[in-house]
């Protein structure tokens, strides 16, 4: 059963949790119990919470013309490489070398935030965000996840709104 806290003050967190706290965003955070054996983290993530598939998005990390870029996508779809570029006026995408995007971001696979990166990437919000008045996003680590409103994790990321999701 996931738990639910409303914002924190700015101590302790993780670098997401902390960077949405320094800019005064509104959010709620999520833990769930992780089990490792779940074959989808963003799956995982919604079903633990209760939240549709639709809410709930996962950040992948992926490589637009040799430079890393976040895409942040529903977990019910996956996202299509070439509308991604399209939306960063880039030729050609590919997904990023895991150990790169861990190293870049400074979050582990399953656990990686589009917020609070330890290098500040591009980042491509699939359109479909717009659609609801919140969404779900990783807070920074496995079993916890951050809900707020798309705008603002446009504004707070740099992110251009796009259709690079597909079911």
């Amino acid at each position: 059963m996931a738990k639910k806290q409303k914002k924190q003050s700015g101590t302790g967190g993780t670098p997401a949790t902390v960077a949405l706290t320094a800019a005064g965003a509104d959010y709620t955070v999520h833990a769930y119990e992780h089990d490792p054996a779940h074959p989808s983290y963003g799956e995982e993530a919604a079903q633990a919470m209760g939240v549709s598939p639709d809410r709930v998005f996962k950040t992948l990390v992926a490589e637009v013309d040799g430079e890393l870029t976040v895409a942040v996508v529903p977990v019910a779809g996956t996202l299509n490489l070439k509308a991604l570029a399209t939306a960063v006026s880039g030729k050609r995408a590919v997904m990023a070398d895991p150990a790169a995007a861990e190293r870049t971001t400074g979050y582990v696979r399953g656990g990686i935030s589009p917020l609070g990166q330890r290098k500040k990437l591009r980042t491509v919000l699939d359109d479909s965000a717009s659609a609801h008045a919140t969404i779900c996003v990783s807070a920074g680590r496995r079993g916890l996840e951050v809900e707020l409103a798309p705008g603002d994790l446009a504004r707070l990321t740099g992110a251009v709104l796009a259709p690079i999701g597909h079911e």
